[in-house]
């Protein structure tokens, strides 16, 4: 081979690198500003956070935070529904740019995706009819019990009930029919679920049995995108001090977020 041809072929694998560097260095961030849009993942069908009001509009505390979150970004919303489980695949399959789904913070998850700052809490709790006397994990032996799946419901349930049937949902809206209709008397979820519960059915008598724990909520991101994970971690961090995630949570939920997340 002639020392030109050499030179042509080592300047082109040249170029390529440059491209390929100038790909990899290309951030999320600049593209969704670019596109004007971006695509936030909401788990649909989880009261309070985020379910369809009465006018069929997207409602709640997590579809308030992705408005407010593409209003501030100054690009349009689109709302991409998914399930439970579906949450962090579809972040993966870049099907959504974001996810804001009552998302729990978990080491587990952060092995494939990244985190902001916590924006939210979340509690997980063990409720059902009041003639099914369960105090703690132990008396979970030998019954039935439903869960929402891929939740961290899921996962707390499957650690620490031993001799437990589980029943696994792919949505909340279905764990809560399910309990709602009597085909499960037990299940793992969150408070704002068996307020769900209680007003759908109040002949039932629904009640907490006991909290299995509480987790941060953060908004999820792919991993490797440093600009648009700086940026959301400032939004976080500003519109917890300045009260507005404050005002959106207790709105929906009735409470103040916990002073580890406000300052206050």
């Amino acid at each position: 081979m002639t020392p030109t041809r050499l030179l042509v072929r080592a300047c082109t694998a040249a170029l390529l690198m440059s491209g390929l560097a100038h790909t990899a260095m290309a951030d999320q961030l600049d593209d969704i500003k670019k596109a004007g849009k971006i695509r936030v993942a909401i788990a649909m069908g989880t009261p309070l956070f985020s379910y369809t009001d009465a006018n069929l509009q997207p409602a709640g505390s997590d579809v308030d935070t992705a408005k407010l979150f593409a209003k501030d970004l100054g690009v349009q919303l689109e709302i991409v529904p998914v399930t439970n489980a579906a949450r962090v695949p579809t972040l993966q399959a870049k099907r959504a740019d974001v996810v804001i789904a009552d998302l729990s913070i978990t080491p587990e998850r952060q092995q494939v995706i990244d985190f902001s700052v916590p924006y939210a809490v979340i509690s997980i709790i063990v409720g059902g009819v009041a003639d099914v006397k369960v105090k703690g994990y132990e008396d979970l032996a030998g019954k039935r019990i439903g869960v929402t799946r891929a939740t961290v419901n899921d996962s707390l349930t499957t650690q620490n009930a031993k001799g437990v049937e589980m029943v696994r949902y792919e949505d909340d809206a279905t764990l809560i029919t399910s309990m709602v209709t009597g085909q499960i008397n037990l299940f793992s979820s969150t408070p704002s679920n068996l307020a769900e519960m209680q007003k759908r059915a109040p002949g039932k008598k629904f009640e907490l049995k006991f909290e299995q724990t509480n987790f941060d909520l953060g908004i999820a991101l792919s991993k490797g995108e440093p600009k648009l994970k700086e940026w959301t971690d400032q939004w976080v961090k500003a519109n917890l001090q300045n009260g507005t995630l404050n005002d959106i949570y207790k709105k929906y939920h009735g409470r103040d977020l916990p002073p580890k997340l406000t300052g206050k």
